[in-house]
């Protein structure tokens, strides 16, 4: 009840049978202070015969505390998020230029260049396998990285086929394969990408930073900064 329009408040004057006499403010606002000179008003010009009923006067304070309170809560609830805001796109630009990990799987390969990752495996497993595909699904090179404990392990491609030869620079699909007991599994996958840049989404939206070759992640779902 922190703001209140002419027709609310000419109610409110009706339910406490007065006339217009406060003036009104010019943003319609009606605050506390506001509210107990009405509510002193009313008291001083109730009818002896029929006073107010306490249960009554106590339910109209009540009422209007609690949405005051709400209102309340919620601005401090907005400046919070404001401020987490403010402190997230602060770490974020931190990132430009720096390589983080993220759930992906696709890497992007530069000329010359090569593709990390992290294979992670909730509990040991063997067989543990890193496979690269192109866009079209034809697989192009396997990494055996053997048996692993619980946890994860780093591997990376060097851009190279299985027959040592350079593939063309683009965007490959990462997969691991693992079993565990016998029973085939599939890893998570981590892959390093490059922070080209951050942006700052609108009300609602959180935070995005733009990987180089892979576009946009959310900055929640980076799991390490290298």
């Amino acid at each position: 009840m922190s703001s209140v329009n002419a027709a609310s408040t000419d109610q409110l004057y009706q339910t406490l049978g007065l006339s217009r006499e406060l003036e009104e403010k010019k943003d319609n606002e009606l605050g506390m202070e506001d509210f107990l000179e009405l509510m002193v008003t009313e008291l001083t010009h109730q009818d002896p015969t029929k006073p107010m009923d306490n249960s009554e006067l106590a339910t109209q304070i009540s009422q209007f505390a609690a949405v005051s309170g709400i209102d309340e809560l919620n601005n401090s609830f907005s400046n919070f998020s404001d401020t987490m805001i403010s402190d997230q796109a602060l770490q974020a630009a931190n990132l430009v230029g720096r390589d983080v990990l993220v759930p992906v799987n696709t890497g992007n390969l530069e000329a010359g260049g090569s593709i990390k990752g992290v294979v992670g495996v909730t509990e040991p497993a063997s067989d543990v396998t890193v496979r690269i595909s192109d866009a079209s699904g034809e697989l192009i090179k396997e990494i055996q990285l053997g048996t692993q404990p619980k946890g994860e392990v780093s591997f990376t491609w060097d851009g190279l086929d299985e027959s040592g030869e350079a593939v063309a620079p683009g965007q490959y699909q990462i997969e691991a394969q693992a079993k565990v007991d016998g029973e085939s599994v599939t890893p998570y996958t981590l892959i390093e990408a490059r922070v080209g840049s951050v942006s700052i989404g609108g009300a609602g939206q959180g935070l995005t930073v733009n990987l180089a070759g892979l576009g946009p992640v959310s900055f929640s779902s980076v799991a390490e900064i290298r």
